[in-house]
């Protein structure tokens, strides 16, 4: 058990010295396998790699991402910007809110956290800026609004998470989606008594916004919104009913993407080549560190990790309650140091058996694990959203104004959480009533 307690001290060694994940996930496994199998630990290390490159539910990811790839280069998602713009412009703090719905609509769209929250953001800070909203707020509104491409379904956290618990895809999309549209009313509540209290100075870009009819602004809703919602409605539908896999139903989203795109005049050869290599690059990375993390974890098992946890968890006497707080601050801590990816495939393995072992509902777990995620995603230091919306901010918008944002969006998170907690119904009822009807 000594190697398999020196794996994760390891791992944070080399992940701190900027090591890219997956190798340093390669390289651990690979020493402490070697002490159990070895010579024939790159022969067991191969297997592990096999068993996650032919998982058919991961098939789903690189269909999910092609489908966010075209909506953002399509220009697609520009258009549903405006229009959240033209209809709640108007409502106090109307631009953060309209961020927040873009958001909601673009991750219910795509599932991928980085491409929300890029794309919303190039998007939304010279508007918000133009309206004069406080970089504070800008930075907070962006970063949460990219964060619900975590708790929104088609969520590709979730794909995976239900893949390495065992446990249907449909199950945990449905769990989830309650939860996700409480923290959204959470946020856009906190957006409009924000903009009461402290209104953005009036400007010639709100008068210019005030100038579109209401016949223009339902074309736009027409032609823009209503075709998303059904694309949204056949990816969601299919697959909560139990009519398609997740990877066909991915597949039907990307397809449906495509159409659009075609259909707004906008498909070209070149942006198809670009939507490609991003869906390439970030399922490769996605893909890569799925099979490292499966590496790690068998090495991490055969070297006695489990049985180790196992014994801490039941020698230290915790209750249900006990358990899951325990384990939900485990998955909080690592999203300090680990991408989402490595932290579901490091913790769903180790959790699964005990929590299945305790009687605790899985889905009702999965969904709090996967808001924990979404609330490390934001908490600074080490905060993936800050990163990312970094890599796009103008130069007046410092670091400390992106932390201080956040952090009404992060207490927002916890009471989301508090209230999965308490009423496990949220994420319960919803798979009972609808999935495989």
């Amino acid at each position: 058990m000594t190697a398999a307690a020196l794996m994760f001290p390891l791992l944070f060694m080399f992940i701190l010295a900027g090591i890219p994940i997956a190798l340093s996930l390669t390289i651990v496994s690979a020493g402490a396998g070697f002490l159990v199998f070895g010579p024939n630990v790159f022969a067991q290390l191969f297997g592990s790699f096999y068993s996650a490159a032919t998982n058919f539910i991961l098939a789903a990811i690189p269909m999910f991402v092609l489908m966010g790839a075209i909506l953002e280069r399509s220009g697609i998602a520009e258009r549903l910007f405006k229009v959240m713009q033209l209809w709640l412009g108007r409502l106090p703090g109307g631009l953060a809110v309209a961020t927040i719905a873009m958001g909601a609509i673009f991750a219910a769209a795509a599932g991928v956290v980085g491409a929300v929250e890029v794309m919303i953001g190039m998007m939304a800070i010279p508007a918000m800026q133009r309206f004069r909203y406080s970089n504070s707020l800008i930075s907070g509104t962006i970063c949460a609004g990219g964060s619900l491409g975590t708790m929104i379904p088609p969520s590709v956290i979730a794909v995976m998470y239900a893949s390495l618990a065992q446990m249907s895809v449909g199950e945990l999309l449905a769990g989830m989606m309650f939860p996700g549209l409480v923290m959204i009313v959470l946020f856009i509540a906190y957006l409009i008594v924000h903009g009461m209290l402290w209104p953005p100075e009036q400007t010639e870009a709100q008068s210019e916004m005030d100038l579109v009819s209401t016949a223009e602004k339902i074309r736009l809703t027409v032609t823009s919104l209503l075709p998303i919602f059904a694309l949204i409605f056949a990816v969601l539908g299919s697959l909560l009913a139990g009519i398609a896999s997740p990877t066909e139903a991915a597949s039907v989203g990307a397809l449906g993407a495509l159409v659009l795109c075609i259909a707004y005049g906008r498909f070209s050869i070149p942006m198809l080549r670009e939507a490609l290599q991003i869906t390439v690059r970030i399922s490769a990375m996605i893909l890569l560190i799925v099979a490292a993390g499966t590496m790690f974890m068998g090495t991490f098992a055969a070297n006695g990790g489990s049985r180790m946890i196992r014994t801490a968890v039941e020698s230290a006497g915790l209750g249900e309650a006990g358990i899951i707080i325990f384990f939900l601050v485990i998955v909080f801590l690592l999203g300090f140091v680990l991408d989402w990816t490595a932290n579901v495939l490091i913790c769903v393995p180790l959790f699964t058996p005990i929590i299945r072992q305790t009687g605790i509902d899985p889905v009702w777990f999965g969904t709090m694990v996967i808001v924990v995620i979404q609330t490390s995603y934001l908490t600074p230091p080490m905060a993936s959203s800050i990163f990312y919306l970094k890599s796009i901010a103008p130069p007046d918008m410092t670091y400390g104004q992106m932390c201080r944002g956040v952090v009404p969006f992060i207490v927002l998170q916890l009471i989301t959480l508090a209230l999965v907690a308490c009423f496990p119904q949220l994420s319960t009822w919803l798979p009972d009533q609808i999935v495989g009807f």
